[in-house]
């Protein structure tokens, strides 16, 4: 028997569900893509990505069979780009095993890459509309203030009273709508600032509205100060060709191409971490020159800035002992090399500098 907050969220949903476009057919492949998009990052930034890639790898078989630069370039300004290398190389597995079709058991998709326990209880609900629940932070959010829950709801306990509620209140035969009605009562109305409890459906049983503390809800834990980074990088030029490298698999930003540099050490000038970053990372010396910017950008854990300067080679032949390849590109051709936030705009600038130097000329 279906719950009363059930039929009433379920009657809510049916009038205001987001119009998203993964959920225009019940393709499992578009479910686990969009899935893996939303991970740390919002419905609306993700949706131009999402149609931008199910445009150029409508299947998995398409994925499978596209190059790494082709499937980071498709990602490039998403970030946490090890989530595009997790479903490059997930494709390649259901080909190679399942004939290109996801399973749609939780312990199957479990044993794929990038596929977490969140990630395959959302794939198995919505797509093949299993009796699972699947727990995402508006789901976090939304519970623990219908329940008042006094705790940590990411503790053990805490996702335990969490999903112990959601298994009760669920109506079998419904995971898919009642998980995405959740999803979308947290992102519209049940907001984690100022929650719009005047046109909740659901704000007659929700205990943390009724005993007042629905901005104490969900209990968060003490946030750590964000550290600063400040780093270089260098502009090594080679006639009309600048220098790039490939970051290596497994670190932030792994398979991307970079501006070579690094961080900068304790009581070191940016000049002097340049010429000691370029000669570890390429095993030349380099002359620093003119300051070419400033850039910033916020990762989860860190911020940092970065300051780009123009480079002359002096001495060696540039290795790529730290990246796993290195390339001289022409300015005009940078835009075929996938690169993060920081070194696409370091490239934008060298191209606008180059644009400009042709207008001149």
């Amino acid at each position: 028997m279906t719950s009363t907050i059930a039929q009433v969220l379920l009657a809510w949903y049916a009038e205001h569900a987001r119009d998203l476009p993964w959920r225009r057919q019940r393709d499992p492949y578009a479910v686990w893509v969009s899935e893996v998009m939303l991970q740390q990052t919002r419905a609306e930034t993700v949706v131009p990505y999402y149609l931008r890639w199910m445009d150029h790898f409508p299947t998995v078989e398409a994925l499978a069979a596209a190059s790494r630069d082709d499937v980071l370039g498709m990602w490039e300004g998403l970030g946490y780009y090890r989530r595009a290398h997790n479903l490059h190389q997930a494709a390649q597995i259901l080909v190679a095993e399942y004939d290109g079709k996801l399973p749609g058991e939780v312990d199957k998709l479990s044993h794929l890459p990038g596929i977490g326990p969140y990630t395959a209880a959302a794939i198995a609900a919505i797509a093949f509309n299993q009796d699972v629940i699947a727990i995402d932070g508006n789901l976090r959010r939304v519970i623990s203030r219908l329940i008042d829950l006094a705790i940590n709801p990411r503790s053990s306990e805490g996702e335990r009273r969490l999903r112990s509620w959601a298994l009760k209140e669920c109506p079998s035969g419904q995971l898919s709508f009642f998980n995405q009605a959740l999803m979308d009562l947290g992102a519209m109305v049940c907001v984690p600032r100022t929650p719009n409890c005047g046109v909740c459906p659901l704000a007659r049983s929700c205990l943390a509205f009724q005993r007042g503390v629905q901005d104490a809800r969900p209990v968060r834990s003490p946030r750590r100060q964000i550290p600063h980074i400040t780093a270089a990088a260098a502009v090594l030029r080679r006639g009309e060709r600048v220098l790039i490298g490939r970051r290596p698999e497994g670190v932030l930003l792994g398979g991307l191409w970079e501006f070579p540099g690094g961080r900068l050490e304790a009581e070191e000038s940016l000049e002097s971490c340049l010429r000691r970053e370029i000669g570890e990372e390429l095993g030349v010396e380099v002359e620093v020159g003119a300051k070419r910017g400033a850039y910033d950008h916020a990762y989860t854990h860190f911020r940092v800035t970065v300051h780009a300067f123009e480079c002359t080679l002096i001495r060696g032949e540039p290795q790529a002992i730290e990246h796993t390849e290195i390339r001289w590109v022409s300015p005009e051709r940078l835009k075929d090399y996938p690169m993060g936030k920081i070194d696409r705009s370091i490239a934008h600038t060298i191209l606008e500098d180059t644009d400009q130097l042709s207008v001149d000329g």
